[in-house]
């Protein structure tokens, strides 16, 4: 009874601690090339109008942004381990803890996706502004990382649409899992077993 379910609970569970994992790489990383590049062009710290590469500004406007990304990050890996504490992978049946734990995470990992998704394309314009004719020159000069490529950005469709599909696969698995509860109940009630 249930097997399939229960197979296919386990995997979706260990799915969105995998992409929780992702994520939280992805926070550390996300700033790994504008560091390399820009830090380096800003002359003063305390005013960032004295710059040797217009845009490089993006770098300090990121690092809010960045600090929320990675705490939130945290956030989702806490509560994909939560679906583990409460069991929601082995569970043949659900309890009020389960459902908790699954609308937590859905509910969370959606709305975070499309919160950092909307930052991340406005730093992406940000960055496509930087003046890269001058940021090749100061790199040149000083022996600095130098790169024009988005990849950083762009990524995130990859993650976060992974992430959207972990949180797709959880509430159809716990559709699927109340669905075969209500059925069970009912065979039951007339003294036959329920079958997956």
């Amino acid at each position: 009874m249930y097997k399939k379910q229960l197979t296919a609970e386990k995997i979706i569970c260990l799915i969105a601690l995998i992409v929780s994992v992702a994520v939280f790489v992805y926070s550390l990383g996300i700033m790994t090339d504008l560091y390399d590049a820009l830090y380096s062009t800003m002359r003063n710290a305390n005013d960032l109008t004295k710059t040797d590469v217009p845009g490089s500004i993006v770098y300090y406007n990121m690092q809010e942004f960045n600090q929320y990304f990675l705490k939130g990050s945290i956030i989702q890996v806490l509560l994909a381990l939560f679906l583990r504490i409460t069991n929601t992978h082995v569970r043949r049946k659900y309890y009020i803890g389960n459902y908790v734990a699954t609308a937590a995470y859905a509910v969370y990992a959606a709305a975070f996706a499309f919160w950092c998704h909307g930052y991340i394309e406005i730093f992406k314009q940000q960055f496509l502004k930087v003046d890269f004719a001058a940021l090749k020159e100061h790199a040149e000069m000083w022996n600095t990382y130098y790169t024009e490529s988005t990849f950083w950005f762009d990524i995130h469709y990859l993650i976060f649409g992974i992430s959207i599909c972990s949180v797709i696969l959880l509430v159809w698995n716990a559709v699927w899992k109340t669905q075969l509860m209500k059925e069970e109940k009912a065979l039951l009630s007339t003294g036959r077993e329920a079958k997956a």
